[in-house]
C-alpha cells in the first residue's frame, strides 16, 4: 500500500531533504525512523529537494509499506512522531493509489522567505536579519516579471540534474509583516537553487545596487554569472505543496507552528 506523509522540519541541522552519504539528511531521517516503527525496509520520496538549512512547514513524501493488521493510521503517526527528532514532524497520514507520486503529481508548491527588520533573538535560524529596510516597491517591480512562463537558467545551479529550466510562476512578490518582510513564490516547479537565487538578486534590487531593468535583463540573459549571490538558507521555507483533490482525501493540516510563524 502506499502513502502520502505531511511533514514539517526545521532543517538548520540538516544536510537537506535528500539522502547524501556521510552527511545527517531528513530523509535519512524518516526512513530510519519509518523502518523501525514499521519493521521493514521503507524508502520514502519527497515533493521536492530543499537544501542544506532549508525549512519546511509543509513537505509531502510517499512511501509502501504494509502496515500491521489492526494498527490504525492515527496510531501509526503518533509512533512515527515518537521515533522522529523533535525538529521533524508528522503532520498527516493517508492512504493514496500505488500509482501516486508525491514529486510528480504535485500541481504546484510555494515557498516564503523570511526577512527580519526588527533585532530577534529568537529567529536567526529561521530568517534574515537586515539593518536597513530595502526598497519593497522596486524589488515588487522586477519580482512582477517572473510571473508566467519562463527559462529560469538565470536563477539556476545550472549543474543540476534538471533536464530544463521552463517553470510557470504564479505568484511572486514581497509583503510587509510585523517586524519585517516576507517573500512568497508560487510555482508549478523549481529548479535547484532558484528561490535563494532570485531572493538574492531581488534584495539586490531593494538595496538600490540594481534596477527592476537590470533585474529583467539578468533574468532573460540566462547567464547564471550576471545574477547576485543566493540569500542565505536559514530563511526559507517549502510552505505548501499542493495536489489534485482527489489524492488529499479532504485533508485539514494544523496551522499556528510556533517555529514556522512569519511574525
Amino acid at each position: 500500500m502506499r502513502y502520502f506523509l505531511h511533514l514539517a522540519y526545521n532543517g538548520t541541522p540538516y544536510h537537506g531533504w535528500q539522502i547524501q552519504p556521510g552527511v545527517l539528511t531528513v530523509q535519512q531521517e524518516l526512513d530510519r525512523c519509518l523502518t523501525q516503527v514499521l519493521r521493514q525496509p521503507v524508502y520514502s520520496l519527497g515533493s521536492g529537494r530543499t537544501d542544506s538549512g532549508v525549512h519546511a512547514s509543509h513537505q509531502v513524501a510517499h512511501f509502501d509499506a504494509q502496515v500491521p493488521e489492526g494498527l490504525d493510521l492515527l496510531t501509526l503517526l503518533y509512533r512515527i512522531n515518537r521515533a522522529l527528532p523533535r525538529d521533524i514532524r508528522a503532520q498527516a497520514l493517508h492512504p493514496v493509489p500505488g500509482t501516486a507520486h508525491a514529486r510528480f503529481d504535485a500541481k504546484a508548491r510555494t515557498y516564503e522567505y523570511h526577512v527580519r527588520l526588527v533585532p530577534d533573538p529568537f529567529s536567526p535560524n529561521f530568517s534574515l536579519y537586515l539593518d536597513r529596510a530595502p526598497d519593497v516597491a522596486a524589488m515588487n517591480e522586477a519580482a512582477s516579471m517572473l510571473l508566467g512562463t519562463h527559462d529560469f537558467t538565470s536563477f539556476s545551479k545550472v549543474k543540476g540534474s534538471e533536464k530544463h529550466y521552463v517553470c510557470t510562476c504564479f505568484e511572486a512578490g514581497w509583503h510587509v509583516v510585523p517586524g519585517g518582510l516576507l517573500f512568497r513564490i508560487r510555482a508549478n516547479r523549481f529548479v535547484r537553487g532558484m528561490v535563494r537565487l532570485v531572493v538574492g538578486t531581488l534584495l539586490t534590487v531593494g538595496r538600490g545596487k540594481m534596477t527592476p531593468q537590470e533585474f529583467g535583463e539578468i533574468f532573460r540573459s540566462l547567464n547564471r554569472v550576471h545574477a547576485s549571490g543566493a540569500a542565505l538558507a536559514n530563511g526559507l521555507f517549502l510552505c505548501r505543496v499542493e495536489y489534485p483533490p482527489e489524492l488529499l482525501q479532504n485533508l485539514s493540516l494544523p496551522t499556528g507552528l510556533p517555529y514556522f510563524s512569519s511574525k
